[in-house]
């Protein structure tokens, strides 16, 4: 039986939960609350020493990384359910380019618009030793943290965080426009699924016109959306909800 160590909201646990659904692969689930730091836990930390989620372990050996964890999926089970990378070289190739992508450009941007959404309440009420403590035990992003301050991030980082998920969901329509219905090919594949809870997070966070007149786009994201695998992912206390104020 697999084990999945993973947060509702985390955008990366979404990436395999979707993997999961579209292979059809049992597994028990264990949910970590960022909110008492179960991830910065000795436990957890000899999981994963990043601290961060997901963690999915086999056989009780860990495999760390969103999509290492997908691409370790497919290989496992290269014949169960979906198949998610192409069957020829350059096919996985380009696949291998969309996921590098991903991690580079919109993964990374949308913490920005999250983050400042999302957390700033929460983060800004903490005292600042709490904080510097939080900070302290964090393997990775301390920058990230102490960037975020008690004012959030700043108009230009959010403005630039814009500019590069426009440009994200620009790539997307420009993949699907013609006779390719998903990103690497005329098959659903690993590329599509990391992508996607990135633009459910900007859903989330009301920001859908980012992706205003890219017809192409819309159509996949309603395709995609229409998967059995979608709904089993994104179950109701995987969505977040802003306020309405924010």
């Amino acid at each position: 039986m697999l084990e999945l160590y993973h947060a509702h909201i985390s955008t990366c646990s979404q990436k395999v939960r979707l993997c999961l659904a579209e292979k059809g692969l049992a597994w028990t689930g264990h949910a970590i609350d960022f909110a008492t730091g179960a991830h910065l836990s000795p436990s957890y930390l000899k999981l994963n020493p990043n601290g961060v989620v997901p963690t999915l372990v086999d056989d009780g050996r860990p495999v760390i990384d969103s999509s290492v964890i997908c691409e370790y999926l497919e290989e496992i089970a290269p014949r169960q359910g979906t198949s998610l990378m192409p069957a020829t070289p350059y096919g996985r190739a380009k696949v291998r380019a969309w996921l590098r992508y991903i991690e580079e450009v919109p993964t990374a941007s949308i913490r920005i618009p999250s983050f400042n959404r999302l957390f700033l309440a929460g983060w800004s009420a903490m005292s600042e030793q709490a904080r510097a403590r939080y900070i302290a035990a964090t393997p990775l992003r301390k920058g990230h943290y102490r960037g975020f301050g008690t004012a959030g991030f700043s108009k230009e980082q959010m403005d630039e965080s814009l500019e590069r998920l426009r440009q994200t969901v620009e790539r997307i329509d420009a993949a699907v426009g013609g006779e390719s219905r998903w990103l690497a090919g005329g098959q659903i594949s690993l590329a599509d699924l990391c992508v996607l809870p990135t633009i459910v997070r900007m859903s989330d966070l009301r920001i859908e016109s980012v992706w205003e007149g890219l017809a192409h786009f819309q159509d996949w994201y309603e395709r995609i959306q229409a998967r059995p695998s979608f709904a089993q992912a994104f179950y109701p206390e995987a969505h977040v909800a802003p306020p309405l104020s924010g």
